[in-house]
Protein backbone atom coordinates (compact mmCIF):
# COMPACT_ATOMS: atom_id res chain seq x y z
CA UNK A 1 0.00 0.00 0.00
CA UNK A 2 2.67 2.41 1.25
CA UNK A 3 4.66 2.00 -2.25
CA UNK A 4 1.69 2.54 -4.39
CA UNK A 5 1.05 5.95 -2.34
CA UNK A 6 -2.38 4.04 -0.53
CA UNK A 7 -2.64 5.17 3.53
CA UNK A 8 -2.52 1.77 5.48
CA UNK A 9 -3.24 4.39 8.84
CA UNK A 10 -5.15 7.19 10.16
CA UNK A 11 -3.55 10.11 10.76
CA UNK A 12 -4.00 11.25 14.96
CA UNK A 13 -6.24 14.40 13.40
CA UNK A 14 -8.69 11.73 12.41
CA UNK A 15 -8.79 10.41 15.66
CA UNK A 16 -9.37 13.59 17.19
CA UNK A 17 -12.66 13.73 14.84
CA UNK A 18 -13.92 10.63 15.44
CA UNK A 19 -13.95 11.67 19.35
CA UNK A 20 -16.24 14.37 18.97
CA UNK A 21 -18.70 12.54 16.72
CA UNK A 22 -21.88 11.42 17.84
CA UNK A 23 -24.51 9.55 16.02
CA UNK A 24 -26.75 11.75 13.70
CA UNK A 25 -29.54 13.04 14.37
CA UNK A 26 -32.40 10.52 13.92
CA UNK A 27 -35.48 12.17 13.74
CA UNK A 28 -37.82 12.59 11.01
CA UNK A 29 -38.11 16.37 10.54
CA UNK A 30 -38.65 18.10 7.58
CA UNK A 31 -38.16 16.71 4.23
CA UNK A 32 -37.14 13.46 6.25
CA UNK A 33 -39.88 11.02 6.05
CA UNK A 34 -40.44 8.57 8.44
CA UNK A 35 -40.29 4.83 7.01
CA UNK A 36 -39.19 2.81 9.83
CA UNK A 37 -42.66 0.68 9.42
CA UNK A 38 -41.45 -0.95 6.52
CA UNK A 39 -40.10 -4.18 6.54
CA UNK A 40 -36.34 -3.24 5.88
CA UNK A 41 -33.93 -5.72 5.56
CA UNK A 42 -30.26 -6.00 4.68
CA UNK A 43 -28.69 -9.01 2.80
CA UNK A 44 -24.66 -9.23 2.80
CA UNK A 45 -21.88 -11.06 3.06
CA UNK A 46 -21.64 -13.15 6.40
CA UNK A 47 -18.80 -10.72 7.78
CA UNK A 48 -20.36 -7.72 6.55
CA UNK A 49 -20.67 -4.75 9.47
CA UNK A 50 -20.84 -2.20 6.98
CA UNK A 51 -24.23 -1.75 5.98
CA UNK A 52 -24.84 0.43 3.35
CA UNK A 53 -28.11 -0.33 1.70
CA UNK A 54 -31.55 -1.80 2.59
CA UNK A 55 -34.48 -3.04 0.94
CA UNK A 56 -38.04 -3.53 1.11
CA UNK A 57 -40.35 -4.35 -1.68
CA UNK A 58 -44.52 -3.48 -1.73
CA UNK A 59 -46.98 -4.55 -4.18
CA UNK A 60 -49.32 -2.24 -6.10
CA UNK A 61 -52.47 -2.83 -7.36
CA UNK A 62 -51.91 -2.45 -11.14
CA UNK A 63 -49.75 -5.75 -10.77
CA UNK A 64 -46.32 -3.31 -10.49
CA UNK A 65 -44.07 -3.81 -7.30
CA UNK A 66 -42.44 -0.65 -5.44
CA UNK A 67 -38.97 -1.44 -4.79
CA UNK A 68 -37.48 0.96 -1.94
CA UNK A 69 -33.80 0.88 -1.69
CA UNK A 70 -32.72 3.03 1.40
CA UNK A 71 -28.70 3.95 1.55
CA UNK A 72 -26.55 5.17 4.19
CA UNK A 73 -26.72 8.87 4.77
CA UNK A 74 -22.82 8.99 5.54
CA UNK A 75 -22.78 12.45 4.34
CA UNK A 76 -24.82 13.04 7.40
CA UNK A 77 -21.26 12.58 9.79
CA UNK A 78 -18.90 12.72 7.15
CA UNK A 79 -18.33 16.39 5.69
CA UNK A 80 -16.10 17.46 3.43
CA UNK A 81 -12.59 18.98 4.31
CA UNK A 82 -12.64 17.32 7.21
CA UNK A 83 -9.52 14.94 8.34
CA UNK A 84 -11.61 11.88 8.15
CA UNK A 85 -13.02 12.78 4.70
CA UNK A 86 -9.31 13.58 3.34
CA UNK A 87 -8.41 9.85 4.32
CA UNK A 88 -11.45 9.04 2.47
CA UNK A 89 -10.51 10.84 -0.25
CA UNK A 90 -6.93 9.33 -0.13
CA UNK A 91 -7.80 6.15 -0.55
CA UNK A 92 -10.97 6.40 -2.46
CA UNK A 93 -12.28 3.05 -1.47
CA UNK A 94 -11.96 0.28 0.78
CA UNK A 95 -9.05 -2.16 0.41
CA UNK A 96 -10.34 -5.66 1.12
CA UNK A 97 -6.94 -8.15 1.36
CA UNK A 98 -6.75 -11.53 2.49
CA UNK A 99 -4.30 -10.41 5.03
CA UNK A 100 -6.48 -7.91 6.04
CA UNK A 101 -9.31 -4.74 5.07
CA UNK A 102 -8.28 -1.30 5.46
CA UNK A 103 -11.79 0.29 5.78
CA UNK A 104 -11.71 3.85 4.00
CA UNK A 105 -13.79 4.68 6.93
CA UNK A 106 -12.79 4.19 10.51
CA UNK A 107 -14.53 1.00 11.82
CA UNK A 108 -16.45 3.90 14.41
CA UNK A 109 -18.05 5.26 11.38
CA UNK A 110 -18.28 2.09 8.74
CA UNK A 111 -19.81 -0.78 11.34
CA UNK A 112 -21.73 1.58 13.69
CA UNK A 113 -22.52 5.07 13.46
CA UNK A 114 -22.69 5.15 9.52
CA UNK A 115 -24.38 1.74 9.25
CA UNK A 116 -27.53 0.82 8.64
CA UNK A 117 -27.26 -1.55 11.92
CA UNK A 118 -29.79 -4.21 12.72
CA UNK A 119 -32.36 -2.60 15.03
CA UNK A 120 -30.93 0.66 14.85
CA UNK A 121 -32.91 4.03 13.15
CA UNK A 122 -30.65 5.83 10.51
CA UNK A 123 -30.59 8.31 8.30
CA UNK A 124 -30.66 7.49 4.73
CA UNK A 125 -31.21 8.56 0.51
CA UNK A 126 -34.12 6.52 -0.56
CA UNK A 127 -34.79 5.39 -4.22
CA UNK A 128 -38.33 4.10 -4.92
CA UNK A 129 -38.74 2.76 -7.85
CA UNK A 130 -41.80 1.09 -9.44
CA UNK A 131 -41.14 -1.95 -11.62
CA UNK A 132 -43.77 -3.40 -14.74
CA UNK A 133 -44.13 -6.85 -14.87
CA UNK A 134 -41.70 -7.12 -17.53
CA UNK A 135 -38.77 -6.03 -15.40
CA UNK A 136 -38.95 -2.35 -16.86
CA UNK A 137 -38.86 0.61 -14.59
CA UNK A 138 -42.23 2.47 -15.17
CA UNK A 139 -41.17 5.11 -12.66
CA UNK A 140 -38.85 6.66 -9.69
CA UNK A 141 -38.63 8.95 -6.85
CA UNK A 142 -35.86 10.06 -4.50
CA UNK A 143 -36.02 11.22 -1.21
CA UNK A 144 -34.43 11.42 2.82
CA UNK A 145 -35.62 9.18 5.15
CA UNK A 146 -35.48 7.90 8.73
CA UNK A 147 -35.35 3.74 8.14
CA UNK A 148 -35.20 0.61 10.85
CA UNK A 149 -33.25 -2.49 9.54
CA UNK A 150 -35.43 -5.31 10.83
CA UNK A 151 -33.48 -8.12 10.10
CA UNK A 152 -29.96 -8.44 9.11
CA UNK A 153 -29.37 -11.17 6.71
CA UNK A 154 -26.49 -12.40 4.72
CA UNK A 155 -26.51 -14.46 1.03
CA UNK A 156 -26.32 -17.61 1.25
CA UNK A 157 -28.61 -18.37 3.96
CA UNK A 158 -31.01 -16.37 1.87
CA UNK A 159 -30.06 -18.36 -1.25
CA UNK A 160 -30.19 -22.04 0.06
CA UNK A 161 -33.65 -20.95 1.63
CA UNK A 162 -34.95 -19.30 -1.72
CA UNK A 163 -33.59 -22.38 -3.51
CA UNK A 164 -35.43 -25.01 -1.17
CA UNK A 165 -32.21 -26.15 -0.20
CA UNK A 166 -32.31 -24.78 3.10
CA UNK A 167 -34.72 -23.57 6.19
CA UNK A 168 -35.58 -19.72 6.38
CA UNK A 169 -32.73 -18.00 8.01
CA UNK A 170 -33.87 -16.61 11.94
CA UNK A 171 -33.99 -13.34 10.65
CA UNK A 172 -36.58 -13.90 8.21
CA UNK A 173 -39.11 -15.83 10.49
CA UNK A 174 -38.69 -12.89 13.00
CA UNK A 175 -40.42 -10.70 11.34
CA UNK A 176 -44.05 -10.81 9.96
CA UNK A 177 -44.47 -10.60 6.43
CA UNK A 178 -40.59 -10.73 5.86
CA UNK A 179 -40.59 -14.06 4.15
CA UNK A 180 -42.98 -13.14 1.33
CA UNK A 181 -41.43 -9.86 1.41
CA UNK A 182 -38.40 -11.46 0.14
CA UNK A 183 -39.82 -13.59 -2.74
CA UNK A 184 -41.64 -10.47 -4.14
CA UNK A 185 -38.30 -9.00 -4.23
CA UNK A 186 -36.43 -12.39 -5.81
CA UNK A 187 -39.40 -12.55 -8.40
CA UNK A 188 -38.82 -8.67 -9.04
CA UNK A 189 -35.26 -8.84 -9.35
CA UNK A 190 -34.90 -11.96 -11.77
CA UNK A 191 -37.84 -10.05 -14.29
CA UNK A 192 -35.22 -7.12 -13.78
CA UNK A 193 -32.35 -8.96 -15.05
CA UNK A 194 -33.94 -10.88 -17.88
CA UNK A 195 -35.30 -7.04 -19.36
CA UNK A 196 -31.44 -6.06 -18.84
CA UNK A 197 -29.94 -9.07 -20.78
CA UNK A 198 -32.73 -9.03 -23.60
CA UNK A 199 -31.86 -5.42 -24.11
CA UNK A 200 -27.69 -6.43 -24.14
CA UNK A 201 -26.23 -6.42 -20.71
CA UNK A 202 -23.57 -9.03 -20.61
CA UNK A 203 -23.59 -12.20 -18.68
CA UNK A 204 -19.93 -12.42 -16.95
CA UNK A 205 -18.52 -15.05 -14.51
CA UNK A 206 -14.96 -14.57 -12.95
CA UNK A 207 -13.74 -16.24 -10.41
CA UNK A 208 -13.20 -14.79 -7.25
CA UNK A 209 -12.14 -16.52 -3.82
CA UNK A 210 -12.53 -15.62 -0.11
CA UNK A 211 -9.86 -16.53 2.42
CA UNK A 212 -10.69 -19.11 5.10
CA UNK A 213 -8.64 -19.05 8.19
CA UNK A 214 -8.80 -21.13 11.33
CA UNK A 215 -8.08 -18.44 14.16
CA UNK A 216 -4.59 -16.73 12.40
CA UNK A 217 -3.68 -19.83 10.11
CA UNK A 218 -5.30 -19.53 6.86
CA UNK A 219 -6.60 -22.78 5.47
CA UNK A 220 -8.30 -22.50 2.35
CA UNK A 221 -9.14 -20.36 -0.68
CA UNK A 222 -13.18 -20.94 -1.33
CA UNK A 223 -14.46 -20.15 -4.58
CA UNK A 224 -17.40 -17.36 -4.45
CA UNK A 225 -20.50 -18.54 -6.40
CA UNK A 226 -23.31 -16.17 -7.33
CA UNK A 227 -26.63 -16.71 -6.49
CA UNK A 228 -30.63 -16.12 -5.88
CA UNK A 229 -29.64 -13.35 -3.07
CA UNK A 230 -26.68 -11.69 -4.51
CA UNK A 231 -28.58 -11.22 -7.61
CA UNK A 232 -31.60 -9.58 -5.54
CA UNK A 233 -28.88 -6.63 -4.15
CA UNK A 234 -26.82 -6.76 -7.82
CA UNK A 235 -30.22 -6.04 -9.90
CA UNK A 236 -31.54 -3.54 -7.69
CA UNK A 237 -28.51 -1.48 -6.90
CA UNK A 238 -28.15 -1.21 -10.81
CA UNK A 239 -31.16 0.26 -11.42
CA UNK A 240 -30.37 2.46 -8.14
CA UNK A 241 -27.13 3.84 -9.60
CA UNK A 242 -29.22 4.69 -12.99
CA UNK A 243 -31.84 6.56 -10.66
CA UNK A 244 -29.22 8.42 -9.24
CA UNK A 245 -27.87 9.75 -12.57
CA UNK A 246 -31.00 10.41 -14.12
CA UNK A 247 -32.80 12.91 -11.12
CA UNK A 248 -29.22 14.49 -10.87
CA UNK A 249 -29.21 15.27 -14.92
CA UNK A 250 -33.13 16.38 -14.30
CA UNK A 251 -32.28 19.01 -11.68
CA UNK A 252 -28.88 20.17 -14.24
CA UNK A 253 -26.56 18.92 -11.60
CA UNK A 254 -23.16 17.35 -12.68
CA UNK A 255 -22.62 13.66 -11.91
CA UNK A 256 -19.46 11.13 -11.15
CA UNK A 257 -20.53 9.02 -13.79
CA UNK A 258 -19.06 4.87 -14.03
CA UNK A 259 -18.26 4.40 -17.40
CA UNK A 260 -17.38 1.07 -19.87
CA UNK A 261 -16.15 2.42 -23.24
CA UNK A 262 -16.79 0.65 -26.43
CA UNK A 263 -14.52 -1.79 -26.76
CA UNK A 264 -11.85 -1.08 -28.90
CA UNK A 265 -10.47 -4.97 -28.61
CA UNK A 266 -13.97 -5.93 -30.54
CA UNK A 267 -12.09 -7.45 -33.36
CA UNK A 268 -10.67 -10.09 -30.86
CA UNK A 269 -13.56 -10.75 -29.40
CA UNK A 270 -15.00 -11.79 -32.80
CA UNK A 271 -11.84 -13.87 -33.29
CA UNK A 272 -12.55 -15.60 -30.00
CA UNK A 273 -16.33 -16.31 -30.90
CA UNK A 274 -15.40 -17.56 -34.23
CA UNK A 275 -13.06 -19.95 -32.87
CA UNK A 276 -16.14 -21.45 -31.12
CA UNK A 277 -18.31 -21.62 -34.15
CA UNK A 278 -20.61 -18.00 -32.99
CA UNK A 279 -20.38 -14.99 -35.76
CA UNK A 280 -20.35 -11.67 -34.02
CA UNK A 281 -20.89 -8.45 -36.31
CA UNK A 282 -18.06 -6.44 -37.40
CA UNK A 283 -19.46 -3.51 -35.33
CA UNK A 284 -19.74 -3.71 -31.48
CA UNK A 285 -23.15 -5.18 -30.48
CA UNK A 286 -24.01 -6.06 -26.69
CA UNK A 287 -26.72 -8.16 -27.57
CA UNK A 288 -25.03 -10.28 -29.97
CA UNK A 289 -22.45 -10.79 -27.36
CA UNK A 290 -24.88 -11.19 -24.51
CA UNK A 291 -26.29 -14.01 -27.42
CA UNK A 292 -22.71 -15.55 -27.43
CA UNK A 293 -21.81 -15.59 -23.87
CA UNK A 294 -25.25 -17.29 -23.09
CA UNK A 295 -24.81 -19.84 -25.50
CA UNK A 296 -21.05 -20.78 -24.49
CA UNK A 297 -22.52 -20.71 -20.57
CA UNK A 298 -24.57 -23.49 -21.38
CA UNK A 299 -21.56 -25.12 -23.37
CA UNK A 300 -18.99 -25.35 -21.20
CA UNK A 301 -19.70 -24.02 -17.98
CA UNK A 302 -16.50 -25.12 -16.66
CA UNK A 303 -14.52 -23.21 -19.07
CA UNK A 304 -17.02 -20.23 -19.02
CA UNK A 305 -15.18 -17.78 -16.11
CA UNK A 306 -12.12 -17.90 -18.23
CA UNK A 307 -14.26 -17.19 -21.49
CA UNK A 308 -15.46 -14.57 -19.38
CA UNK A 309 -12.00 -13.49 -17.95
CA UNK A 310 -11.09 -12.62 -21.48
CA UNK A 311 -14.21 -10.24 -22.83
CA UNK A 312 -14.01 -8.16 -19.76
CA UNK A 313 -10.15 -7.83 -20.10
CA UNK A 314 -11.05 -6.71 -24.05
CA UNK A 315 -13.70 -4.39 -22.65
CA UNK A 316 -11.24 -2.61 -20.81
CA UNK A 317 -11.74 -1.30 -17.63
CA UNK A 318 -14.24 1.13 -15.93
CA UNK A 319 -13.30 4.68 -15.03
CA UNK A 320 -15.18 7.61 -13.29
CA UNK A 321 -15.90 10.66 -15.30
CA UNK A 322 -17.33 13.63 -14.18
CA UNK A 323 -20.15 14.89 -16.48
CA UNK A 324 -21.79 18.46 -16.30
CA UNK A 325 -25.51 19.31 -17.53
CA UNK A 326 -25.95 19.38 -21.43
CA UNK A 327 -23.07 17.04 -22.08
CA UNK A 328 -23.72 13.07 -23.34
CA UNK A 329 -22.71 10.45 -21.67
CA UNK A 330 -20.66 7.94 -22.80
CA UNK A 331 -22.87 4.85 -20.97
CA UNK A 332 -21.70 1.08 -19.42
CA UNK A 333 -20.87 -1.16 -22.38
CA UNK A 334 -21.78 -3.97 -20.23
CA UNK A 335 -24.45 -2.94 -18.44
CA UNK A 336 -25.68 -1.77 -21.36
CA UNK A 337 -27.51 1.15 -19.51
CA UNK A 338 -26.93 4.69 -20.66
CA UNK A 339 -26.96 6.42 -17.46
CA UNK A 340 -24.68 4.74 -14.95
CA UNK A 341 -23.25 6.04 -11.66
CA UNK A 342 -21.83 4.78 -8.19
CA UNK A 343 -23.84 5.77 -5.68
CA UNK A 344 -24.69 2.75 -3.13
CA UNK A 345 -21.69 1.94 -1.65
CA UNK A 346 -20.92 5.38 0.74
CA UNK A 347 -19.16 3.64 3.40
CA UNK A 348 -16.94 1.54 1.08
CA UNK A 349 -16.08 3.78 -2.22
CA UNK A 350 -15.71 7.98 -1.94
CA UNK A 351 -17.50 8.29 -5.68
CA UNK A 352 -20.29 7.08 -3.47
CA UNK A 353 -20.23 9.78 -1.20
CA UNK A 354 -19.36 12.24 -4.02
CA UNK A 355 -22.41 11.24 -5.89
CA UNK A 356 -24.63 11.27 -1.96
CA UNK A 357 -23.19 15.10 -1.27
CA UNK A 358 -24.35 16.26 -4.86
CA UNK A 359 -27.74 14.14 -4.46
CA UNK A 360 -28.58 15.81 -0.98
CA UNK A 361 -27.86 19.26 -2.79
CA UNK A 362 -29.83 18.51 -5.31
CA UNK A 363 -32.87 17.49 -3.11
CA UNK A 364 -32.17 20.78 -1.01
CA UNK A 365 -31.86 23.18 -4.03
CA UNK A 366 -28.55 23.97 -2.94
CA UNK A 367 -25.75 24.40 -4.99
CA UNK A 368 -23.99 22.45 -6.32
CA UNK A 369 -21.08 21.29 -3.42
CA UNK A 370 -18.23 20.54 -6.02
CA UNK A 371 -16.52 23.61 -9.00
CA UNK A 372 -16.14 21.71 -11.90
CA UNK A 373 -12.24 21.37 -12.12
CA UNK A 374 -12.72 19.73 -8.98
CA UNK A 375 -15.01 16.95 -10.01
CA UNK A 376 -13.08 16.89 -12.91
CA UNK A 377 -10.00 16.18 -10.84
CA UNK A 378 -11.96 13.83 -8.74
CA UNK A 379 -12.84 11.43 -10.87
CA UNK A 380 -9.48 10.70 -12.42
CA UNK A 381 -8.03 10.89 -8.85
CA UNK A 382 -10.74 7.60 -8.34
CA UNK A 383 -9.82 6.01 -11.09
CA UNK A 384 -6.16 6.51 -10.83
CA UNK A 385 -6.26 5.20 -7.02
CA UNK A 386 -8.99 2.11 -7.56
CA UNK A 387 -6.48 1.10 -10.02
CA UNK A 388 -3.53 1.00 -7.27
CA UNK A 389 -5.91 -0.46 -4.80
CA UNK A 390 -6.77 -3.34 -7.30
CA UNK A 391 -2.88 -4.34 -7.66
CA UNK A 392 -2.98 -3.95 -3.40
CA UNK A 393 -5.35 -6.87 -3.68
CA UNK A 394 -4.74 -8.63 -6.41
CA UNK A 395 -0.49 -9.21 -4.83
CA UNK A 396 -1.67 -10.17 -1.61
CA UNK A 397 -4.00 -12.56 -2.98
CA UNK A 398 -1.13 -14.16 -5.29
CA UNK A 399 0.91 -14.16 -1.83
CA UNK A 400 -1.60 -15.88 0.15
CA UNK A 401 -2.10 -18.47 -2.40
CA UNK A 402 1.37 -19.35 -2.61
CA UNK A 403 1.28 -19.45 1.29
CA UNK A 404 -1.28 -21.45 1.14
CA UNK A 405 0.34 -23.88 -1.51
CA UNK A 406 4.18 -23.80 0.13
CA UNK A 407 4.10 -27.13 1.64
CA UNK A 408 2.17 -29.08 -0.94
CA UNK A 409 5.58 -28.88 -3.06
CA UNK A 410 4.84 -32.17 -5.38
CA UNK A 411 1.40 -32.81 -4.88
CA UNK A 412 -0.68 -32.90 -8.64
CA UNK A 413 -3.60 -31.23 -9.19
CA UNK A 414 -6.42 -31.08 -12.19
CA UNK A 415 -6.43 -27.63 -13.69
CA UNK A 416 -7.82 -25.83 -17.07
CA UNK A 417 -5.19 -23.73 -18.95
CA UNK A 418 -6.24 -20.02 -18.88
CA UNK A 419 -3.50 -18.31 -20.78
CA UNK A 420 -1.03 -19.10 -23.10
CA UNK A 421 1.15 -16.78 -25.08
CA UNK A 422 4.83 -15.84 -25.71
CA UNK A 423 5.31 -14.67 -22.14
CA UNK A 424 3.98 -17.73 -20.62
CA UNK A 425 1.44 -20.12 -20.43
CA UNK A 426 -0.94 -20.05 -17.23
CA UNK A 427 -2.75 -22.52 -15.35
CA UNK A 428 -5.38 -22.43 -12.57
CA UNK A 429 -6.11 -25.48 -10.54
CA UNK A 430 -10.30 -26.52 -9.92
CA UNK A 431 -9.48 -26.76 -6.39
CA UNK A 432 -8.09 -24.56 -4.63
CA UNK A 433 -9.10 -21.89 -7.60
CA UNK A 434 -5.32 -20.81 -7.61
CA UNK A 435 -3.89 -20.08 -10.82
CA UNK A 436 0.12 -20.25 -11.48
CA UNK A 437 2.46 -20.80 -14.66
CA UNK A 438 3.56 -23.87 -16.30
CA UNK A 439 7.09 -23.89 -16.07
CA UNK A 440 7.74 -27.46 -17.84
CA UNK A 441 5.33 -29.22 -20.75
CA UNK A 442 3.47 -25.96 -21.91
CA UNK A 443 4.14 -27.71 -25.74
CA UNK A 444 0.52 -27.89 -27.54
CA UNK A 445 -1.24 -26.51 -24.45
CA UNK A 446 -3.62 -23.74 -25.40
CA UNK A 447 -6.33 -22.06 -23.73
CA UNK A 448 -9.34 -24.20 -22.55
CA UNK A 449 -7.29 -27.51 -22.01
CA UNK A 450 -7.61 -29.68 -18.99
CA UNK A 451 -4.20 -30.91 -17.66
CA UNK A 452 -2.70 -32.59 -14.74
CA UNK A 453 0.21 -30.67 -13.12
CA UNK A 454 2.50 -30.87 -10.01
CA UNK A 455 3.43 -27.95 -7.79
CA UNK A 456 7.17 -27.52 -8.62
CA UNK A 457 8.05 -23.87 -6.68
CA UNK A 458 6.47 -20.99 -5.13
CA UNK A 459 7.89 -17.44 -3.86
CA UNK A 460 5.29 -16.07 -0.90
CA UNK A 461 7.29 -13.23 -1.05
CA UNK A 462 6.70 -12.57 -4.95
CA UNK A 463 3.31 -14.37 -5.36
CA UNK A 464 4.85 -16.44 -7.55
CA UNK A 465 3.42 -20.34 -8.12
CA UNK A 466 5.16 -22.82 -10.61
CA UNK A 467 3.92 -25.95 -12.03
CA UNK A 468 4.51 -28.68 -14.53
CA UNK A 469 2.78 -30.82 -16.54
CA UNK A 470 2.21 -34.60 -15.94
CA UNK A 471 1.65 -36.73 -18.58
Amino acid sequence: MIERGLLPEYSPKVFAELDRIHVATTEAQGSVRDLRHLSWCSIDNDDSRDLDQLTVAESVSTGEVKIYVAIADVDATVKINTAIDDHARHNTTSIYTAAEIFPMLPEKLSTDLTSLNYNADRLSLVMEMVIGRDGSLQDSYMYRALVHNQAKLAYNSVAAWLDGQGEAPAGVGAVEGLAENLRIQDKVARTMKTFRHIHGALTLETIESRPVFEEDNLMDLEREKKNRAKDIIEDFMIAANGITARYLNSKMFPSLRRVVHIPKRWDRIVEIAAETGFTLPAAPDPIALEQFLTKQKDIDPLGFPDLSLSVIKLLGPGEYLAEFPGETDKGHFGLAVKDYTHSTAPNRRYPDLITQRLLKAALAGDPVPYEKDELTALATHCTDEEDAVKKVERQVEKSAAAMLLESRIGEQFDGIITGAASKGTWVRLLHPPIEGKLVQGFGGADVGHRIRVQLVHTDVERGFIDFKRVR
